[in-house]
């Protein structure tokens, strides 16, 4: 589709719509932005980048909800973000080194998506579970708890990684690696995925930026879109479920992945 008022209009729809994801599932929102703007007109090689820049606004205005509701551990950001950040600039660097044309990350990226989906929708109730492995840390010694720097680092610069090479925030990381490897509630997983997301973007922006991987008018009305998005996202997820939240994470995981394998394997048959 060609640059206009029509491809305007429906840009900012994406960018509504990915910003209710993105608050609500502390994946960023790129998930849906990507391959949104790719059916708009965008190449694979510039939609990885262009998203990043949108990822800004609707992480800081559901980082601000969550905030008021206390839902964000402040200790797991100051480990994960400065892994994540320092990864995400390697990451942003190395999908320029990729061949494909950017197909084989969207590949990557939809299986990615797949097996969290897989992971999330057969493990029991998170919120129940993490609130019940959270009591028992804190009779366990320092040393035994799961939630230390070095598996925060970890999961930061796992997700940093991806967040530069996928442009897709890294909370596609964080939320399960969180709550299935770490133990946190779902609720405080998304929440404090958002606030780490918001920081792994900046770097990665910038890179991107400087590497001309950027679209900036496609990544403004994103921006635009996602604000109203993000506190509408934001509001859902506190009212929902811990159950009913975590089963509705898992199928629009799975769904994306669907849609992302899809479009991409069509393209790689017609090059």
């Amino acid at each position: 589709m060609h640059a206009g008022l029509l491809r305007d209009v429906l840009t900012l729809a994406v960018g509504v719509v990915t910003g209710v994801l993105s608050a609500a599932f502390g994946v960023g929102g790129a998930v849906v932005s990507t391959p949104g703007i790719r059916a708009l007109g965008a190449t694979a090689f510039i939609a990885v980048g262009t998203t990043l820049p949108s990822i800004l606004p609707s992480a800081a205005v559901g980082t601000a909800r969550y905030l008021r509701e206390q839902l964000i551990d402040w200790r797991w950001v100051a480990w994960t973000a400065p892994a994540g950040i320092v990864t995400s600039v390697g990451g942003s660097l190395l999908s320029h080194s990729v061949p494909g044309h950017g197909h084989w990350l969207m590949m990557l990226t939809a299986g990615l998506l797949g097996f969290t989906a897989f992971r999330m929708a057969r493990q029991p109730d998170a919120e129940v579970s993490g609130a019940a492995e959270a009591e028992d840390a804190l009779a366990e010694p320092a040393s035994a708890r799961r939630d230390t720097p070095a598996a925060l680092a970890g999961v930061g610069a796992a997700a940093g990684l991806l967040s530069g090479l996928l442009g897709v925030g890294g909370g596609i990381v964080m939320v399960p690696g969180f709550t299935e490897l770490l133990g946190m509630p779902l609720k405080s997983a998304v929440a404090t995925s958002l606030a780490c997301v918001g920081l792994f973007a900046i770097p990665g922006t910038i890179t991107h930026a400087a590497l001309g991987g950027i679209d900036w008018r496609f990544a403004l009305l994103l921006a635009v879109g996602v604000v109203p998005g993000a506190r509408v996202g934001a509001a859902l997820t506190l009212r929902a479920g811990a159950r009913r939240h975590q089963l509705a994470v898992a199928t629009f995981l799975g769904v994306i992945s669907v849609v992302y394998a899809v479009g991409e394997a069509v393209a790689l048959a017609r090059r």
